[in-house]
This record gives C-alpha cells, structure tokens and sequence, in this order.
C-alpha cells in the first residue's frame, strides 16, 4: 500500500462530459487509480447542499479523498471591512466542504501589504482562532489548511503557516506546496533532498513527528523569477527535483495526500505516482 493517495486539484481534463461536474471527476480518478480530489472552488463556492451530499455519496462509494481549495480571495490581513468577505468565502469552503465530504480546507493566506511577517501573524492567527470556534460550536469537523505560498511578498512562508498550525493544533495544518516553497526562494534554491528533508525536520519539530503522517502536498513544475513563482508548468518542463523531495519524504517515512496542480492534471498525478512506484515500490 502506498504512503501517499495522489490526486488532482479541480477536475481531470479528461472527465468526461457526462456525468461531468464533481461527480464524473471522482469517477474518472478512481478509474485512472487516482483516489484523491481537491474540488477547485477557487473562484466562489455556488453549490447547493444537495449537490454537496452527492459529491459525497459518490466519493465514498468510489472511496476517493475529498479536500477543498477555496477561492483564493481569502486574505487574513485584510482591512477589517474586507476581511468579513474572506472570512465568509472561507466559512463557505468549510461549511459546503464538509457537506461533500471534504477533510481539509486549502486556502491561501493572503499579503503581507508590505508589513513584518511578526506583526501581521498574531492578527492572521487571531482571525482564524475566529473561523476555528465556529466551526467547532457548529460541529464542523474539517482541518483549515493555509498553503504555503510562492512569492515573498505573501503571507505563506513555510514559518508562517507553521505558526498558525503550533497556535490552533488539531484544527489548522499546513498544505505544503513544494513548488511553491521552490519558488519562493526566487534563486532556485530548496530543491535537493538535503534540503527538503530539513523543512520537513522543521515541520516534524514545530508540529511533532506525528504530523508528518497526515501531510497535504500540491505538487507540480512552477516557473519562477527573482520575485517568486510566476506560474505552474507541466513537471517535466520544469527544474522540480522531484526524486529528491520523493527521498525525503520516503526517508522521513511521511505519508498523506499529494495533489497535483500542473497544466496536465491527471497526466502529472499519474507520473508522479509511477516515479514513487519505480523508485521505492508499492
């Protein structure tokens, strides 16, 4: 059995059209062998509940993971007027998520806007101490998972989505997103196994070795400036080092989810999937 269900986040490109939607995309995985999906409602979340118990329906009936992204206009360091439109988008994900299944809430963090990472953590970490007690007063049981992000300008370092997890453990987790953390170097650094393995050294010592069993990656090629990421591309048009974050991860005997983000969905979650085959079994 392997340690890692791979996926995809949104929708195979090869679903077919009929039944389309949600439901032929967690079909269509299973029949690739691909038993975990992140539904991509990243511009809004416009789902009715029955749709949502659906999606759940045919997700456990195909025994396929369910996460969510949220739309990414979620930002916790936003004025306080905006901030009750991102906390309602992030509420929305977590609410209509749970109803699909889902298990964990990915969503972007937001910016900085050009302040010390010290100064906007304690307000990010108060806002989501917010959306947590709701949650948990209206058992809601889903893991809020801020992503770790691919420009320097962002909330998202992978200190910062640590912190989060250390101030609110069992409710908030980090999504590691390895391109992203690649990109965010901005000098191609963060790309070997020695390397990887210390950020998931530091993640095992900031959260405990137990959370290394629960990871949720997102994975794919990534093109990058000095500044950051720029966009995703397919892995095999880009420098990821693949092998050596897939011997880190073997090493340190970690074990989750990892969902692929490239422009060939499905094609790189295949891939990635026989490259850990090939290279350390079943």
């Amino acid at each position: 059995m392997l340690p890692f269900t791979f996926g995809t986040v949104g929708a195979p490109l090869s679903t077919p059209k009929k039944p389309g939607g949600s439901i032929g995309a967690i079909q269509h995985l299973a029949s690739l062998g691909l038993y975990a999906f992140e539904l991509g409602w990243v511009q809004s979340v416009r789902v009715s509940e029955e749709t949502c118990r659906d999606i759940q329906k045919t997700a456990e009936e195909y025994q396929v993971q369910i996460s969510v992204h949220a739309p990414y206009f979620i930002n916790l360091n936003a004025d306080d007027e905006e901030w009750l439109k991102s906390r309602k988008r992030l509420m929305d994900a977590a609410y209509y998520g749970a109803l699909a299944g889902a298990t964990d809430i990915i969503f972007h963090p937001g910016s900085y806007f050009s302040l010390p990472p010290a100064e906007v953590l304690p307000k990010a970490i108060n806002r989501l101490e917010g959306c947590v007690k709701e949650l948990s007063d209206q058992q809601i049981k889903v893991i809020l998972r801020p992503e770790t992000m691919g420009k320097s300008a962002m909330l998202g370092s992978l200190e910062d989505v640590l912190e989060m997890s250390r101030a609110l453990p069992g409710y908030v987790k980090p999504c590691l997103d390895f391109a992203h953390l690649h990109a965010r170097t901005g000098t191609g650094a963060l790309n070997s196994r020695e390397e990887w393995l210390e950020v998931l050294d530091e993640v095992a010592k900031t959260l405990g070795e137990e959370s290394l069993k629960s990871l949720h990656i997102h994975l794919s090629g990534i093109e990058y400036s000095d500044k950051g990421e720029k966009n995703h591309l397919r892995l095999e048009e880009s420098d990821l080092n693949l092998k050596g974050l897939f011997e880190a991860l073997h090493e340190r005997e970690c074990t989750g989810r990892i969902l692929c983000e490239s422009p060939v969905l499905e094609e790189d979650a295949l891939y990635m999937k026989q490259r850990w085959i090939e290279w350390f079994g079943e």
